[in-house]
Parts: C-alpha cells; sequence; structure tokens
C-alpha cells in the first residue's frame, strides 16, 4: 500500500466522519439541534463572564460529551430501526437507554455549568 493511498483514505475517514455530523442535521434530529444551540449559548455566556482556561477546559469538554452522546444516540436508534423495523419492547428499551445515557450526561453538563458560571452571575448582581 503505498502512503499516497494510506493518506487518502486517512482524509477520507474524516469526510465520512463530517458526513455523519451532517447528517445528524439534515435527518430531522431536533435533539442535536438543541444541543448545539445551548452550547452556542454557552460558549457565549463563557465569553461574558471570563471565565478561566480551567474553566474552558471543563465547558469544552462537557460540550463534547453530550454532543458526542447525542451523536452515539442517533446512530443506536438508527441501527435500532434497521434490526427492528416494526414496534418492539427490546428495541424502544435499547433507545430508552440510549437516550437515558444523554439525559445524565446533560445533566452532569448542566451541573458544572451551574457551578462555573451562577457564583459569577450572583457577583454581578451584587
Amino acid at each position: 500500500m503505498s502512503t499516497h493511498n494510506s493518506l487518502y483514505r486517512f482524509i477520507k475517514s474524516f469526510d465520512f466522519a463530517f458526513q455523519g455530523v451532517r447528517m445528524s442535521f439534515k435527518k430531522g434530529e431536533v435533539n442535536i439541534k438543541v444541543h448545539v444551540a445551548i452550547a452556542f449559548v454557552t460558549i457565549i455566556i463563557s465569553f461574558l463572564l471570563s471565565i478561566s482556561a480551567l474553566e474552558w477546559i471543563a465547558i469544552i469538554g462537557c460540550i463534547g460529551i453530550v454532543i458526542a452522546a447525542e451523536l452515539f444516540n442517533t446512530a443506536i436508534e438508527k441501527i435500532v430501526d434497521i434490526i427492528s423495523p416494526e414496534w418492539n419492547s427490546k428495541a424502544g428499551a435499547v433507545k430508552d437507554i440510549a437516550a437515558g445515557a444523554v439525559l445524565v450526561l446533560s445533566c452532569m453538563a448542566a451541573l458544572i455549568g451551574a457551578l462555573i458560571f451562577l457564583p459569577k452571575i450572583v457577583a454581578l448582581i451584587r
């Protein structure tokens, strides 16, 4: 295998990954759009409140984890729909569990955001 071919395949893998992200937006996946909107607002608030570098790491980490979890959840839902196109209680349970994982991570991210932002907001009010 040539180096050129390996490099092409490596670059192409990024194209496929970006296609996956784009598909999650185009296919009517509302949740990913909501998570990205919340991330955008969070980033604006982070700039406005001048958070520290460590706080930025936490915020960016939370945003990445929640969006990645939502992408995994979407992929799991698509796989389940292929495997079990008709209603099936076990298939439904798989989807619910995957959605539950996103919920847990979203709540964790919201808690971390509150721990970072609330003291700064309270200090501004005083």
